[in-house]
């Protein structure tokens, strides 16, 4: 990208980018040669690093003031509502496309995609793209599942983007769920976890903390695409399956499905999401009982506080997916609508999550012995549960909370 000058004799700089045109005032009187030196570099690091100056003695420059430039220059962004029509997907702001690039198959990106521990399927008929987690291991958000899950949604991102100009968009909705039998997930890696505190290194469990609630921001966004998620939970959820759940927009449970957050047994706390979610769902009251008091919730009692958006028979989850598709897709703009109202109204930022994961992290490095041991029951216990012992990481936790006062 080039930059081109004008003007230098009337005491005037236009700065020419393919994005835009910025004007900088100068006065050759000036001595300013730093100025001079800023201006160019603030050129190149505009655009592509190449700057053309038609007039070689700018030795004498004096810049604008920032203040002043950067109300000059300022380059109006789109926001999601103006880059995403109810029907159509524009050029995404700065993107040029060929007008000979094909249709997108969804399907046929989706069955070319290589993951261990997701499993992708796309519905045309649901206008759906369903995904499952299959973790190896323990039933937990594994550091190879969260990793997974960052690329499934770049690669949907960057399917979307090769949409052409006012082609509609395939996909409107989001399904997550679980292919393991009684279980949704079971929450963080507590074995990362307990490896990671004994050996000291934060670094680890930051890195770990930051996955995850990229994971769950983006699930609330809906990839900052055109799409409403909705969480297929036919299991239990406990501590982050729990918080990754109340990351969706619309969570329908299975009535046998258990909530809760057990952290506080082995002196933690949920740091991935739950008192944003929580908070803004429900109150801060609320969410301090739910996450201080570790108890085990019904889906029945999620659904009366209005946590649950469909509450489904045991069995009829994905039919009540379905069926919630079929009433609500011709108000599938409406409710994308409402998700950006609502996150105007009441902000969620990627940079507030990631915080509280830094103080979780910060935390988690002061748990004592005793905290480590309780966090190793259930981490045997998570095991248990994966080889079809029926209830037994609930029961562990019921156990711990009868040895615990909380």
């Amino acid at each position: 990208m080039s930059f081109v000058s004008r003007n230098c004799t009337r005491g005037g700089l236009t700065i020419a980018t393919t994005t835009g045109v910025a004007r900088v005032n100068f006065s050759l009187k000036s001595q300013n040669t730093a100025g001079a030196a800023f201006l160019i570099f603030a050129a190149g690091a505009l655009g592509d690093g190449v700057v053309s100056v038609s007039r070689a003695a700018v030795s004498r420059v004096n810049v604008t003031p920032l203040g002043r430039l950067g109300r000059t220059t300022e380059i109006k962004i789109p926001t999601q509502l103006e880059l995403w029509s109810s029907h159509t997907n524009p050029v995404p702001f700065g993107e040029q496309r060929s007008p000979e690039r094909s249709r997108v198959n969804f399907g046929i990106a989706l069955a070319n995609a290589a993951f261990n521990e997701l499993e992708l399927t796309f519905s045309p008929h649901d206008e759906a793209i369903w995904c499952f987690m299959r973790p190896e291991g323990p039933p937990s958000f594994t550091p190879t599942l969260l990793r997974e899950l960052i690329a499934m949604r770049r690669l949907l991102q960057r399917q979307f983007a090769c949409l052409q100009p006012g082609e509609a968009a395939p996909v409107k909705y989001f399904v997550g769920g679980s292919r393991i039998p009684g279980i949704y997930n079971l929450g963080g890696d507590l074995n990362f976890f307990i490896k990671s505190i004994r050996a000291r290194n934060i670094d680890a469990l930051r890195a770990y903390a930051h996955d995850c609630v990229d994971v769950a921001y983006h699930m609330t966004v809906g990839f900052h695409l055109p799409v409403i998620t909705i969480a297929l939970v036919e299991g239990d959820a406990l501590g982050g399956g729990f918080e990754g759940a109340l990351s969706f927009n619309v969570l329908i449970a299975e009535k046998s499905a258990k909530f809760g957050l057990p952290e506080i047994l082995f002196n933690l706390f949920p740091g991935m999401g739950a008192f944003s979610f929580l908070s803004r769902k429900l109150d801060a009251i609320r969410a301090h009982k739910m996450i201080l008091g570790g108890k085990l919730y019904s889906a029945s009692e999620l659904y009366d506080l209005g946590l649950v958006d469909v509450l489904a028979e045991d069995g009829q989850g994905a039919e009540a997916v379905h069926d919630y598709i079929a009433q609500n897709r011709r108000h599938h703009a409406v409710h994308r609508r409402v998700r950006e109202v609502g996150l105007r109204v009441d902000p969620l930022s990627y940079e507030e999550l990631r915080d509280v994961t830094d103080i979780w992290a910060e935390h988690a490095m002061r748990l004592q012995d005793a905290d480590l041991r309780n966090m190793e029951r259930l981490a045997a216990a998570q095991l248990r549960r994966v080889r079809r012992v029926p209830g037994q990481f609930c029961n562990e936790i019921r156990d711990l909370r009868g040895d615990v006062r909380v």
